[in-house]
């Protein structure tokens, strides 16, 4: 038999280049989208975390700034109440003490002769409290004022009545600034002026020895030229002098009447004239600068007398007794 020939084998058939790629170019547009959808998830999901810490801190900060806030009310209630307590105390204390006057003065209260005595006798305080007051403030008698204060004191301590405990202690404090006044302005100026006309005269001038020797020139030109201080120009004759005293006695009766009138304008006038005269009368004398110390004394001295405390005794003493 004739063996017949076996047919060729069939070639596979040829895929295309470009039906190879389409699947891995849809599985790197897949993971390509796949990763930009979880990049917008992730950035998403850190905005919502960074706005939710944003607003945690808001909302920690609000809080700490009302805690602060809550903490200074706090403080500002404990100080008011450290107040209200300390102004209790003293409110308990008080009445304790108004509770021992209630009950000394409940305890007199039997004695039916008393009042009729004590309302004289505040009478009798009033009327030496007010004449002092005007006596001070019409004449500005500060001798008068401290003697009628002298006489209201012990007649105001011979009543036992507690409410008037602390009139006591008001008229102590009136008289002790009284008595810090000192003497009476009139009479620290009339000294003054005492003692600033004292030692003036008509006469020529002593001016101050000298003590070292002057060398032989000197002497022999003072011989000739003799020095005078230009203040007391046109004062070297004794007429003039006198005159001059004259007049500075003239402005020493002004002052003095000054002095008696309260009048410190005008006294300062007059002593700043008798400053002029003695300038002139005393010049080259070593008593000048002390004449216009005590000058300026007199010039710069207050004629009328204050006390703060002046009729506070009078005040309390009328609201005790309701006038």
């Amino acid at each position: 038999m004739d063996a017949s020939p076996s047919p060729a084998p069939a070639t596979p058939p040829k895929r295309s280049r470009a039906g190879g790629l389409l699947p891995w170019l849809l599985f790197a547009a897949v993971v390509a989208a796949a990763g930009w959808y979880g990049w917008r998830h992730w950035h998403a999901q850190q905005a919502r975390i960074e706005s939710l810490a944003q607003q945690q801190r808001q909302a920690l900060d609000a809080r700490i700034d009302a805690l602060r806030v809550s903490q200074q009310a706090q403080a500002q209630r404990l100080q008011q109440a450290e107040a209200t307590n300390r102004l209790l105390r003293d409110e308990l204390l008080g009445i304790g003490q108004r509770a021992a006057l209630l009950e000394d003065s409940v305890s007199k209260l039997a004695d039916p002769d008393r009042h009729g005595a004590q309302s004289l006798r505040l009478d009798e305080i009033e009327l030496l409290l007010g004449i002092g007051q005007q006596r001070l403030q019409l004449a500005d008698d500060l001798d008068g004022a401290r003697r009628a204060l002298a006489l209201a004191a012990p007649l105001l301590a011979g009543i036992d009545d507690p409410a008037y405990l602390s009139l006591r202690q008001t008229l102590a404090q009136e008289q002790a600034a009284m008595d810090a006044l000192g003497a009476d302005p009139r009479v620290r100026a009339n000294t003054l002026l005492d003692a600033l006309m004292a030692g003036v005269q008509a006469g020529p001038v002593a001016t101050a020895p000298n003590t070292t020797r002057a060398p032989w020139y000197q002497r022999l030109l003072a011989r000739v030229v003799h020095a005078r201080p230009t203040a007391s120009a046109g004062l070297d004759q004794q007429p003039d002098r006198e005159a001059a005293l004259a007049a500075l006695q003239v402005e020493a009766t002004l002052a003095r009447a000054a002095i008696e009138r309260r009048d410190g304008v005008a006294l300062a006038t007059a002593t700043a004239r008798i400053d002029n005269g003695l300038h002139r009368l005393l010049a080259g004398s070593p008593l000048l600068a002390q004449k216009r110390r005590l000058a300026a004394g007199l010039k710069s001295l207050p004629l009328h007398a204050e006390s703060p405390l002046s009729g506070t005794t009078l005040q309390q003493l009328r609201a005790l007794r309701g006038e």
